[in-house]
């Protein structure tokens, strides 16, 4: 069966204050945002009918906004209610939700003063790519090319589509290789993030993650963090060179698609998801709702 395309589907969007068919949210082809990049996004996701961590993403949502001068045109809560509301009118539970606020056609030039601030919530199935088992095999990452850039030539603090260019262009490298991903380093050639998820290494026994100084302090990033130490594990927020990456025995990604995936080779060096990966994947499991109190995750 072919996989409908995302302008074609049915259900439900909600666009600038009402739920209207999925097929006529449209934008202008001279929107602002298509132009000038001038657009915000969250990625989240529910289980079982609850949005996890549905606040911390709307706060960063409008924090993300006002870093581009952008002014939400409603509150917090409403932001709040009609993710719900649209998860509801589309008959789910277990879903990906995408939230979006982006400039408007009234301008076109790099200045936008008058332009109208949109906003959209986008929800559809997001079944889990991996099983348990499967997962504990760990993914293959490439080496990226393109380089997180310095905080003072772009606004990295912001989930801002602009950012998002050399994440496609690094991932499309990966694949047309083989890789399922890429890791990328910043403009210092220090370890930062895969395309879409904070990257963490298990070095002596203890969890070692880069210090998210020009890419983002993930959402699942923190609650993973949270969930280690309540483990007991101690988690490390430093500087890693490449070479640091020879030291580590497990890996592993975070992030609302993600979730926590393990990674068994980074370019030439591989790592043995463990236990530090097979616990914290059963524990985010049960933190999410996927799984029961009582009841583990992992085969």
């Amino acid at each position: 069966m072919t996989t409908p395309t995302f302008d074609d589907r049915d259900g439900y969007i909600w666009f600038n204050g009402a739920l209207i068919p999925w097929r006529d949210a449209k934008v202008h082809v001279l929107t602002h945002a298509l132009h000038y990049a001038s657009c915000v996004f969250e990625g989240e996701r529910a289980y079982r009918g609850k949005v996890f961590k549905l606040e911390e993403h709307t706060e960063r949502l409008f924090y993300s906004a006002g870093v581009l001068d952008m002014k939400m045109p409603f509150t917090h809560q409403q932001i709040n209610d009609a993710t719900y509301e649209t998860i509801r009118a589309n008959g789910l539970t277990d879903c990906y939700v995408r939230p979006m606020a982006w400039r408007g056609s009234e301008m076109m030039g790099v200045a936008a003063q008058t332009t109208k601030t949109n906003v959209a919530i986008a929800v559809w199935q997001w079944p889990s790519y991996f099983s348990p088992a499967e997962r504990l095999k760990g993914i293959r990452l490439d080496m990226a090319t393109w380089r997180r850039p310095h905080p003072d030539t772009a606004p990295v603090k912001a989930k801002a589509a602009g950012l998002y260019m050399i994440c496609t262009l690094n991932k499309h490298a990966a694949e047309r290789k083989g890789y399922d991903d890429a890791l990328m380093l910043d403009w210092r050639g220090q370890v930062a993030e895969a395309t879409g998820a904070n990257v963490f290494f298990v070095i002596d026994g203890d969890i070692h993650t880069p210090t998210p100084d020009c890419f983002l302090d993930g959402i699942t990033r923190r609650s993973v963090i949270a969930l280690a130490k309540a483990r007991g594990l101690k988690v490390i927020e430093r500087v890693i060179m490449p070479e640091d990456m020879s030291k580590a025995t497990e890996c592993f990604l975070t992030g609302t698609a993600a979730e926590v995936t393990p990674v068994r080779e980074i370019g030439q060096h591989k790592f043995t998801p463990a236990d530090v990966c097979r616990n914290l994947m059963a524990d985010f499991d049960l933190a999410v709702g996927k799984v029961e109190v009582g009841k583990s995750a992992i085969a």
